[in-house]
């Protein structure tokens, strides 16, 4: 575990982590699972809905820069390069 990053307090996934063994596991160690049910489930859970919508742009972020070629190939072998070529993107990618 990586001692520098903050400790959790929610956890954003999609319907495949969707069982009652992982919610448990993740309600034991105190982060509240925001994960929608599955549609043939039989007692469906609650999650939060407005908070659930926040990871549409999360995942709509990495797919436009996979459009970038340089950082979908990883042409650049130094962190700290492959770093700044994300951050350029992300700063055009937001101006456009």
């Amino acid at each position: 575990m990586l001692p520098d990053l903050p400790a959790a307090t929610e956890m954003l996934g999609d319907r495949g982590y969707d069982s009652e063994a992982y919610r448990a596991a993740l309600t034991e160690r105190g982060i509240t699972p925001c994960i929608p049910p599955r549609s043939k489930r039989k007692n469906p859970a609650t999650y939060c809905k407005t908070l659930y919508k926040q990871r549409h742009k999360v995942e709509n972020m990495f797919a436009k820069l996979k459009d970038w070629r340089r950082i979908a190939m990883r042409y650049d072998r130094c962190a700290h390069t492959f770093f700044s070529a994300i951050c350029i993107a992300a700063i055009v990618i937001f101006w456009i």
